[in-house]
């Protein structure tokens, strides 16, 4: 289904039930995202358009926020209908063309992709209705999203860049810090499309045109986060998610073309002669502050809009926020081409919200031969930006990889520690603060297949279940031994889960690796396979937030702790250091980033006009859980 614009898509929300408009001033700065992380974590989850932001701008949010406005921004009633309509695609285009007769049957299918491509139309666009006399993108309600910001965000923004020396369009998603009216920063990470672009600018002594859309089809948006490759346009992926083509106008400073139902147009350059800008810190997707550091200027040239312009936005932070349900459409839309082009082999793939998009992927294989996961390890860890994933989990085929309980008995049946799970270590997102190098660290594999006799340890055939005892661990005698362990969390065991989680105030150098042994040499621990250690401030008892933390602060190669087996039929350990890293205790050099917590001010405010908001029965803000796991003012932990 193709929006005609984000006014159809609103109202569409509105008809469906999933939008409340807010008619009570919220302000921008810290406000708003208050109000949205209240939201996105309740029952009452719905996109927000709020209509009093200080501005002649209303600002819609949140409106992918779920899985069925994320259904309704790609037209479609389940995300899976979008990943058959590629594999169905893909089986008309590379079956075998006998005759002639075979070939004509495929004209339909290829008059159907070129209906796709985008065209560029002549004239101006609804996005050129209203030309700015004088650009100033403070006049937008762009939103101060976290206390500890370098300043306010646009964090919707589809960027268009164009390489210079063939020609080809990109489209991305890079956050901009607004530092005055006609300019902002440039947050492309170094493995980025545009990034690249920028590169070659730089070459020629070029300045680089860009152009920055908001609004219009929510498809924009989605195709704008898309792991597309560097040639594949993504207005193709568009028109093919819309069934109709996108309309492109030419921008009226900057030689590039926009769509030409977009809600605002932002046009300027980065000139690659220009010293960088300090941009950041930033509230981040990770649920930690991203610190600051240097990125290309962008510069306003011209700034257009529709006359009853919607301003679009996100926030992102701790987990579940709306950028997990994009995530969630990028895991069901890209399974088939990965299937079809890739490994044949996977049936199905999830990325927990826990481990925000990168850190935790689980994958299902039909298991033919030894070593099976692991060819699907060096697969998938070569495969565009699956080269970021930090943990990856591969199963057996009967295994619901959707039932996280499932997948984790899985694991305790079928993982022998010190036999079963892959280190490695390479490229990592650049957002990831547990690397010791920046951009570069640990990775693993955990084969939680059903193993075959080639893959077993020693010359015995033994199997790996691990047996139950069902009156658990004697928590609070190993806390009075161990009295740096807060807390401890056991009873996953009785749900044949051979995994402990253990909140530790770290006091020495080694400690976690020293603590790991010792526990695993007490007969309490003899039946223990997985130990997963996060800081004492963690409710140990809190499993998604033990599984967000231990994900975000473990570099997999560095902060594992295997204990081997006595003998063949015995079983190993594992121990994963979650904890955050600190130069004196664990030699860590750089900065470690504060997790997302909003101010007791906003806090106050937001208390006082909920009523007022039309949004029902009062939410507390969830920032409230976490305070007590900040560590001091500021996006920058300091010891």
């Amino acid at each position: 289904m193709a929006y005609k614009n984000l006014q159809h898509f609103i109202d569409t929300l509105e008809r469906e039930g999933e939008l409340v408009r807010i008619k009570e001033f919220v302000d921008p700065h810290l406000e708003i995202t208050e109000v949205v992380d209240r939201i996105s974590k309740s029952n009452n989850n719905k996109a927000l358009l709020f209509e009093n932001t200080g501005t002649p701008f209303p600002l819609l949010i949140n409106s992918m926020g779920s899985y069925k406005r994320m259904c309704l921004a790609l037209g479609v009633k389940e995300l899976d209908d979008i990943s058959g309509q590629i594999e169905k695609l893909f089986k008309q285009l590379s079956s075998p063309k006998e005759n002639i007769l075979d070939k004509i049957k495929m004209l339909p299918a290829l008059s159907e992709i070129a209906s796709w491509m985008p065209k560029v139309v002549s004239g101006k666009g609804e996005c050129q209705e209203v030309i700015m006399s004088d650009p100033d993108i403070t006049k937008f309600p762009v939103m101060k999203c976290w206390p500890e910001d370098g300043g306010p965000f646009i964090t919707l923004p589809v960027i268009h860049t164009i390489e210079p020396n063939n020609g080809i369009r990109n489209v991305g998603m890079y956050r901009m810090q607004v530092f005055g009216p006609k300019l902002t920063g440039m947050h492309w990470h170094k493995h980025k499309v545009s990034a690249g672009h920028f590169n070659e600018y730089k070459k020629l002594g070029k300045k680089m045109p860009i152009a920055v859309a908001l609004g219009g089809d929510p498809v924009y948006t989605y195709a704008a986060t898309a792991p597309l490759p560097p040639n594949v346009d993504e207005y193709m992926l568009a028109g093919f998610l819309r069934k109709k083509k996108v309309e492109l106008v030419k921008c009226l400073t900057q030689d590039i073309h926009v769509p030409a139902d977009a809600d605002i147009i932002i046009e300027g350059y980065v000139d690659p002669e220009e010293e960088n800008i300090l941009e950041g810190p930033f509230g981040d997707h990770t649920g930690y502050y991203s610190l600051a550091d240097y990125y290309p200027k962008f510069h306003i040239t011209c700034i257009t809009h529709k006359k009853n312009a919607v301003y679009p936005s996100t926030i992102v932070g701790i987990p579940p926020q709306e950028d997990a349900w994009i995530g969630k459409a990028t895991e069901r839309i890209f399974l088939a081409p990965i299937k079809m082009t890739l490994i044949p082999e996977i049936i199905d793939m999830e990325l927990p919200i826990e481990g925000v998009f990168h850190n935790l992927t689980i994958v299902k294989i039909k298991k033919e031969y030894p070593g099976h996961a692991q060819k699907v390890m060096n697969a998938m860890w070569g495969a565009g930006q699956m080269m970021f994933n930090k943990i990856l989990v591969v199963v057996d085929e009967k295994v619901n990889i959707k039932n996280y309980v499932e997948v984790a008995q899985a694991i305790s049946n079928n993982v022998d520690p010190q036999n079963d799970i892959y280190f490695s270590q390479g490229p990592m997102d650049v957002l990831d603060h547990s690397c010791s190098k920046f951009a570069f660290g640990g990775k693993m594999c955990v084969d939680a297949t059903v193993k075959l006799i080639e893959e077993i340890r020693g010359e015995k055939v033994q199997s790996s279940k691990f047996k139950v005892q069902s009156s658990g661990l004697e928590k609070e005698k190993i806390k009075k031994e161990f009295q740096e362990i807060v807390g401890i969390y056991d009873d996953l065991l009785q749900k044949n889960i051979s995994m402990v989680f253990i909140s530790v105030k770290k006091n020495r150098k080694n400690h976690i690796r020293e603590l790991n042994q010792k526990l695993f040499s007490l007969p309490a621990f003899s039946n223990v396979k997985i130990v997963i250690y996060v800081e004492d401030t963690v409710d140990a008892t809190d499993i998604a937030d033990v599984v967000w933390r231990f994900a975000n602060n473990l570099d997999a190669k560095r902060d594992s702790y295997v204990v081997e087996a006595t003998g063949d039929g015995d079983i190993s350990h594992i121990g994963f250091d979650g904890t955050r890293k600190t130069k004196e205790h664990d030699n860590f050099q750089r900065d470690w980033p504060n997790i997302l917590c909003t101010d007791e001010e906003t806090i106050k405010k937001v208390d006082e006009k909920w009523e007022r908001l039309g949004l029902g029965k009062f939410i507390k803000s969830p920032s409230l859980k976490y305070r007590t796991q900040v560590y001091n003012k500021g996006a920058v932990v300091k010891d």
